[in-house]
């Protein structure tokens, strides 16, 4: 969904299905299409799910990604500030070169001094100190300024299911599925 709302175009139905898949990432479709119809009243067959969840990924509504347990990598929150003198010359390369990092998590915006901010995963410190220093040497004369913090425990990396309850709120067909969940 945008970051600036809540996309109107997704229909409250969907939201449900894509909040079962959220509740329940390993179930089979047969399994959700059992849930949807029990808890919410919704009757699709499997098939009709997986087109469903296969058109909302591709439409950008979400996506899939697994994520390795911290006793795998150490994670790390980089903030970047940019050098504008020579931004236009450089910002395109920097950006693509930590879109296309295998050791990016996630890379977004932010509004602060630190204008890029990225979590990354390296196996220890000594991997994460190398990167830094390539990092630097490739892209320094677009970086003003650095600023890096070790994730010692990440307590929590996921999205609840319960977070889609709030959209589903915001429209009558949203209220009338969460009214069926309740009497389940």
């Amino acid at each position: 969904m945008p970051a600036n709302g809540p996309d109107d175009s997704v229909s409250p139905r969907n939201i449900v299905i894509l909040k079962v898949r959220v509740a329940n990432p390993t179930a089979s479709t047969r399994e959700l299409s059992q849930i949807l119809a029990d808890e919410y009243g919704i009757e699709l067959s499997h098939n009709r799910i997986s087109e469903i969840l296969r058109e909302m990924a591709e439409d950008g509504l979400y996506r899939e990604t697994v994520i390795p347990d911290q006793s795998i990598f150490n994670h790390y929150l980089f903030r970047l500030s940019f050098h504008y003198p020579n931004f236009a010359d450089q910002w395109e390369d920097c950006y693509w070169a930590l879109r296309d990092d295998p050791h990016v998590l996630m890379f977004f915006n932010a509004d602060s001094e630190y204008h890029w901010q990225f979590i990354t995963q390296f196996r220890d410190n000594d991997h994460m100190q190398r990167w830094i220093h390539e990092f630097f040497k490739e892209f320094g004369e677009f970086i003003s300024g650095f600023h890096n913090t070790v994730l010692h425990q990440v307590h929590k990396f996921q999205t609840d299911a319960a977070v889609f309850d709030e959209m589903l709120r915001e429209t009558e067909e949203g209220r009338q599925y969460l009214a069926e969940n309740e009497n389940a």
